[in-house]
């Protein structure tokens, strides 16, 4: 086993994650496969992230932001921010259904308490610009207290496997009608956000926004 200094032994590790997480998931990765795929040594490792949740952390804010850049350029014709998280919100259930690793990163990310709150301070701010119109009276804080609520709802639902009684349509349409409600859209735009989002074919976006963040995560890691 090689020596590496602190940032090359980050990036390794991170590279490991990145192709360990997404070929088996996070549940089923082991610290002993990130330690050999890296190439690093468990003191290394622990000093730089601590635990396997440290790691999740760092990867999560990578992936995250690769995966809302490519969703917000799928969005960018949509007519309000409103409608523009509508599609990011469709587009993150979709992605749960379409591979099975990242539903497991994603359930994780919010699970973990570190990672959760980084997913809550980053997303406060995003329906602070999205919605403030629709709450002119609420702070950062409501919105931060709205999101630990929402983000409750995203992971029961991404946790929700879809069936031929619960389709990913419907999946969508109530999460949105419920999130919505939360944000105080009034109910006639509540009612064109939606069929806006109907009109999409979510799982080829999906998809691509998929292909986009695998991509990135690639040149990034070298995979």
């Amino acid at each position: 086993m090689r020596r590496y200094d602190s940032q090359d032994a980050r990036r390794r590790v991170l590279a490991a994650c990145a192709r360990l997480f997404l070929e088996k998931g996070y549940t089923k990765t082991r610290m002993v496969d990130i330690l050999r795929e890296a190439d690093v040594s468990s003191s290394s490792f622990q000093n730089i992230f601590g635990a396997k949740d440290g790691v999740l952390t760092a990867f999560v804010e990578i992936m995250f932001s690769g995966q809302f850049d490519a969703a917000r350029q799928l969005a960018a014709d949509a007519p309000t921010p409103a409608h523009v998280y509508a599609v990011e919100t469709a587009l993150q259930l979709a992605l749960t259904e379409l591979n099975e690793n990242l539903r497991d990163v994603y359930l994780e990310a919010y699970t973990c308490p570190d990672t959760l709150a980084l997913i809550h301070r980053r997303t406060a701010g995003e329906l602070q610009a999205a919605f403030g119109a629709y709450l002119p009276e609420a702070t950062a804080a409501d919105f931060l207290e709205m999101e630990v609520g929402t983000a409750g709802m995203m992971r029961a639902y991404m946790a929700r496997r879809c069936t031929a009684d619960f389709p990913l349509e419907r999946k969508i349409r109530r999460f949105l009608t419920m999130s919505l409600r939360v944000f105080r859209v009034p109910e006639d735009e509540r009612a064109r956000i939606i069929a806006h989002v109907a009109t999409l074919d979510v799982c080829a976006l999906a998809r691509r926004v998929m292909n986009a963040l695998f991509e990135s995560l690639s040149m990034q890691f070298e995979l």
